[in-house]
């Protein structure tokens, strides 16, 4: 081999930068979005994963999904239901859950 070849492979001429893909909402600011949209209405888990993830694996989001909720009741943005009444510890409960909103009383 010459002196003159290398094993390195050239460099094209730089490429223009790529746009950037925009950035996606944070899931606690989509989940507050999905349950704002009828604000009086609960939702499950799998329901609002289904919507962020409409095709695909939505399954994904499930825990993503109870994370955000735990800490966006902390915040009392959020509600988590059992059997229909708000859990007392959101960082202590177990089962199937809804999310709503909370009611202005």
């Amino acid at each position: 081999m010459a002196k003159s070849e290398s094993k390195t492979p050239k460099k094209s001429p730089a490429s223009p930068p790529k746009a950037a893909k925009p950035k996606s909402q944070p899931l606690d600011e989509r989940i507050l979005a999905i349950l704002g949209r009828d604000p009086a209405k609960s939702l499950s888990a799998p329901e609002i994963a289904q919507m962020i993830e409409p095709e695909g694996d939505w399954h994904a989001h499930l825990i993503p999904i109870r994370r955000a909720a735990v800490a966006l009741m902390l915040d009392g943005r959020l509600v988590i239901y059992r059997k229909g009444k708000p859990v007392e510890d959101p960082e202590d409960f177990r089962g199937v859950y809804r999310l709503g909103l909370p009611k202005d009383e």
